[in-house]
């Protein structure tokens, strides 16, 4: 007995096929279409937009916590404070590029308690002093094609689908607190500190067109001076943070309850980032050095 195939359905199975081929040949060509390159400065910056804000330029929340240290040469190092807090950002599209509009708060906690500290006594004078957190109101930025530093580009380190980024800022300006002034508040008329930051996000999110922000996880150390509020006067030595954190999928609310109940009762507009941008940014340099002004009035 033989099967015989019609000649209708034969052209029916060359249709289904010729169908699927396409289907595959487009979903290829869609896949090569999103296909970043980060050596483009372009990409680079749209690419970063997607993982630091969000392009559609909705807010973004990362947070943080992590300890702080002591660091002075010849003596062994010890366990300040631990300490928490967030940045709450949202990225405006310009012509030149992107401008970052953030503000955030840190707080320095007891390392045994955890509990956020208002006062404080500091080892190293055996006084007690009071804590003067971080309100740090406005951060900004404008991330432009072609800034003061030239050509936009962030460096990054791939493995497999791994994205890194790498951030490494050192600074170095006269300081807002010189030693004449303020004698009790300040070891220097330099401020000198680095920031060392790494975001960690994954390069098929990127490439995913249907997303406006990708999740991405954090790691920040920062090599600072004493902090003005310890009253470290002229003593050598510095201050080392280690904090890691992520982007926060649901921003504000996803806080924890604590963090979110001191910022309610202490500064409920640290709840949402600035719509515009402004200058100059605030620092705990500057932030100190206005409430000492204040006192005095």
């Amino acid at each position: 007995m033989h099967c015989l195939i019609s000649p209708r359905k034969l052209l029916i199975f060359f249709w289904i096929a010729i169908l699927a081929l396409c289907l595959i040949f487009f979903h290829i060509e869609s896949k090569a279409q999103t296909k970043i390159d980060l050596t483009d400065p372009e990409q680079n910056l749209e690419s970063f937009i997607k993982t630091r804000a969000a392009l559609d330029g909705s807010q973004v929340v990362f947070w943080w916590t992590g300890s702080i240290h002591s660091f002075i040469a010849g003596e062994k190092s010890r366990h300040l404070f631990d300490f928490e807090g967030y940045n709450i950002a949202r990225a405006k599209k310009v012509d030149q590029g992107y401008l970052l509009l953030t503000r955030e708060a840190s707080f320095y906690k007891d390392p045994q308690s955890g509990k956020i500290l208002e006062q404080w006594e500091n080892p190293f004078t055996k006084k007690t002093v009071s804590v003067i957190h971080v309100w740090n109101d406005p951060v900004n930025q404008k991330l432009f094609l072609d800034g003061n530093y030239g050509t936009f580009h962030i460096p990054t380190t791939e493995s497999g689908d791994d994205i890194y980024w790498n951030l490494e800022i050192f600074l170095k300006y006269p300081s807002p607190l010189p030693r004449e002034q303020y004698p009790l508040y300040s070891n220097s008329d330099e401020y000198q500190a680095g920031e060392l930051f790494q975001y960690y996000t994954k390069r098929s999110q990127l490439e995913d067109a249907s997303l406006q922000s990708v999740p991405c996880q954090i790691s920040w150390t920062r090599i600072s001076p004493w902090l003005p509020w310890m009253e470290m006067e002229n003593r050598a030595g510095y201050l080392i943070y280690h904090c890691r954190g992520k982007k926060l999928s649901e921003g504000f609310q996803s806080l924890p309850l604590h963090i979110r109940r001191y910022i309610e009762d202490h500064h409920p507009e640290f709840q949402t980032a600035p719509d515009e941008f402004t200058e100059p940014n605030e620092t705990s340099w500057t932030y100190f050095k206005k409430l000492m002004q204040q006192r005095k009035q």
